[in-house]
């Protein structure tokens, strides 16, 4: 390790006392002889890092002339009947291109996504009165590419909730029944694609994705929600829940429209470290006109699909959500593709190996504690989340409070040590258990024999892998009582228990896996159950690393046999 200098400011605060803080927090002693050294490299520490801490900021440039930020301003609820606006605006390129990909399509941003100039909640009451400075890469990229952003979609609790009941500015209402969960977090996202912009909602929204964050609010609202490979789409601008699982992806009506929007988001922005292995933007297939080029988009003759038995053996599977899934994925039989059912048996484990990630890494991450990435960071968004005061923790849901227990009780009173580590080397087992079925040997080949390798490479490997998306339809709203969303931990817990299973696994593989919609079923719970309201069922579709066109190819054969994008709905 360099040291640049050995000379203390006259006014540096460095005493014995901060040494022996220090080495308390440690647990640790150092010999009486070597303290005044030792105080000394503190203080030269502190010297250089209040100089550091001094200087000027460095983040993006917004052209806030081209891209003129208009009538800004928080919804009135006249026009927020469902509760999924956060915020409202107008921005656009006062110089379009006239062929621009996104020309006249309207989207809504999920509100962990910066905006400048537009106030972000995060859903929360946990901190107020934010508003970036900087634009998200993907807002520019956008708006570059035509699209107005209509405003911010509500965002779930610092995105700590797979329902749509714990947002600070109210519950957001399911599409298809009111007092019906929407699904998070990225909750406001998947109903004002689903509402369109005829209902008061969008075109194209985004959303992201840490848990499922993004397939399962689509599954919910009926529309198509895409988890793409990770790094695909640059986080720069976001706010992070856990760097390893960070996912942002398009939200649309149809699987064309998704491959449209896709399309002008992704690429690396040589900026975040988790785009870092994705190709430049001009580099990108244009995976809609693939999709519309196709000579028969529905002959899926050569393909060879694998139901996921896995993710048919949760506990929580209701049985008429399998048999819709299995009767949605005969069609691809019907289209002249092979299907089978294959295991990946890490997938029965890969939930309790996102669950030692997503707390230990969230809690680290929150705390600013979380080192060694490479990227852009919302330095004022990270001063909003720590230090934790009471009036903070009183204004938390109970998924955050139980992230910060989590990672206190594993890491501080270090009940687990090494708990992060040994969860992320089993993350890469359950990578190689899904790339061993998919035939991707890219990675699994560095980590095991030429004979071992040999030997999977004799398996049956398959182009996608398909399962549920959710193990049940939405559920009626929790009631919150007098403390609302901040309160009653189990009850705000329990009707997403065994939720995430099939979906959570792939943000810490970081496979590609598109929602897509394959039809409805009767409410039997609530207070619609016996009406003969239907809620949405949705079919996962998972790939390789970097083959979003595979997924996209067999999601869009399965829409298009099928009668299109609203044929869904009478299935």
């Amino acid at each position: 390790m360099s040291v640049f200098s050995l000379d203390v400011s006259k006014d540096n605060p460095v005493t014995t006392k901060d040494l022996d803080r220090a080495c308390e927090i440690l647990g640790v002693t150092i010999k009486d002889a070597e303290k005044a050294e030792y105080v000394n490299l503190l203080a030269v520490y502190h010297d250089s890092m209040a100089k550091l801490m001094a200087s000027e900021d460095y983040g993006p440039e917004v052209d806030n002339q081209r891209f003129e930020r208009k009538n800004v301003h928080f919804p009135s609820s006249a026009d927020n009947a469902y509760g999924a606006w956060a915020w409202k605006c107008e921005i656009s390129d006062k110089s379009p291109d006239p062929s621009g990909l996104l020309k006249g399509k309207t989207v809504a941003l999920k509100d962990c996504i910066a905006v400048a100039g537009v106030p972000l909640l995060l859903g929360t009451s946990f901190f107020t009165d934010y508003t970036p400075s900087t634009d998200a890469t993907i807002v520019t990229r956008m708006l570059k590419a035509g699209a107005t952003v209509s405003g911010k979609s509500v965002c779930e609790n610092l995105c700590h909730s797979a329902t749509s009941h714990t947002a600070s500015t109210g519950v957001v209402h399911n599409p298809h029944a009111k007092g019906y969960a929407s699904g998070g977090s990225s909750s406001g996202s998947a109903v004002l694609v689903a509402l369109g912009p005829e209902n008061g909602g969008v075109d194209y929204a985004i959303g992201a994705d840490q848990g499922g964050s993004i397939r399962v609010p689509a599954a919910w609202c009926g529309i198509v929600g895409l988890k793409p490979t990770f790094g695909l789409v640059p986080w720069t601008g976001a706010g992070s829940n856990e760097p390893t699982n960070d996912h942002m992806g398009p939200m649309t009506r149809d699987v064309l429209s998704n491959a449209k929007l896709l399309k002008a988001i992704a690429g690396t922005d040589f900026v975040d470290d988790r785009s870092y292995g994705a190709p430049p933007p001009d580099k990108i297939p244009a995976y809609h006109e693939i999709l519309e080029n196709q000579q028969n988009p529905i002959d899926l003759s050569g393909y060879r699909i694998g139901i996921l038995v896995e993710g048919l053996r949760t506990p929580a599977m209701d049985p008429r959500v399998e048999q819709s899934f299995l009767k949605a994925v005969d069609q691809f039989r019907k289209l002249g593709a092979v299907v089978e059912e294959v295991s990946v048996p890490a997938h029965a484990t890969a939930g309790a190996v996102w669950t030692g990630i997503s707390k230990l890494g969230g809690y680290l991450n929150k705390t600013l504690a979380l080192g060694g990435r490479r990227g852009y960071q919302l330095n004022d968004l990270n001063e909003k989340l720590w230090p934790m005061t009471q009036s903070k923790w009183d204004n938390a849901i109970p998924s955050t409070k139980n992230i910060y227990l989590n990672g206190v009780y594993a890491q501080d009173m270090q009940k687990f040590p090494g708990l992060f580590g040994k969860a992320t080397n089993l993350s890469i087992k359950a990578r190689h258990g899904y790339d061993a079925v998919l035939g991707d040997w890219s990675s699994i080949s560095t980590f095991v024999t030429d004979s071992t390798l040999a030997n999977l490479k004799q398996q049956k490997t398959y182009d996608v892998i398909v399962s549920p998306t959710l193990p049940f339809i939405a559920k009626s709203h929790p009631e919150l009582g007098e403390s609302g969303a901040t309160g009653n931990p189990l009850l705000q817990l329990q009707k997403q228990v065994g939720l995430t299973g099939n979906t959570a696994p792939l943000n810490q593989t970081g496979h590609p896996a598109l929602a897509l919609p394959i039809g409805m079923l009767e409410i039997t719970e609530g207070p619609l159950a016996g009406s003969g309201t239907k809620l949405p069922v949705s079919m996962q579709v998972i790939g390789k690393w970097w083959d979003e066109i595979t997924v996209l190819k067999v999601a869009y054969a399965w829409e298009v046999a099928t009668g299109g994008p609203d044929a869904w709905k009478q299935l």
